[in-house]
């Protein structure tokens, strides 16, 4: 049942975003896919999967406004499951690369160190680096003791549209 209210809640998003892209007149919405995420913890001394491999997929359906769905194998070597809503409100263009920062903010499982693996609420910052067809998410995990350990996460994607 929470995977359906998940997606429910992103396809709510999505509606309530199309005001949005409304507003960005000759912006045409781009999807993004990627391979997971690489991780680099805060605490070296852990035995971390840092290799986070899954399939993703963002969709970009205004300047400052993405959404995302994805599955990755986690630092604990357990599935996590994703839905998130990117805000990104500020935005560069240095050499002709969009940068853009804001917060994501979504629904997360996989963590047997929290709720026993089950789904929960969580948002971080997020830096996204997009040329015409290849791009990065930075993000940082914050420490959560004894729940979730920390780190810096880079997702690689690709637009596919």
């Amino acid at each position: 049942m929470p995977a359906r209210w998940l997606l429910r809640s992103l396809f709510g998003c999505y509606a309530l975003l199309g005001t949005a892209h409304a507003a960005d007149a000759g912006f045409a919405p781009q999807v993004w896919v990627n391979p997971g995420v690489i991780s680099h913890h805060f605490d070296r001394s852990g035995d971390f999967r840092e290799d986070n491999i899954g399939v993703g997929a963002e969709v970009l359906v205004a300047p400052a406004h993405a959404l995302m769905l994805g599955t990755f194998i986690n630092s604990d070597r357990t599935r996590t499951r994703y839905g998130a809503y990117q805000w990104r409100p500020l935005h560069w263009q240095p050499g002709g690369i969009k940068v853009s920062a804001g917060i994501a903010a979504g629904g997360f499982d996989g963590y047997p160190r929290y709720h026993d693996g089950g789904w929960f609420f969580a948002a971080m910052p997020v830096l996204a680096i997009e040329g015409e067809r290849l791009g990065a998410n930075l993000s940082i995990v914050p420490t959560l003791k004894d729940r979730v350990d920390g780190a810096i996460i880079l997702m690689i994607k690709l637009r596919v549209w």
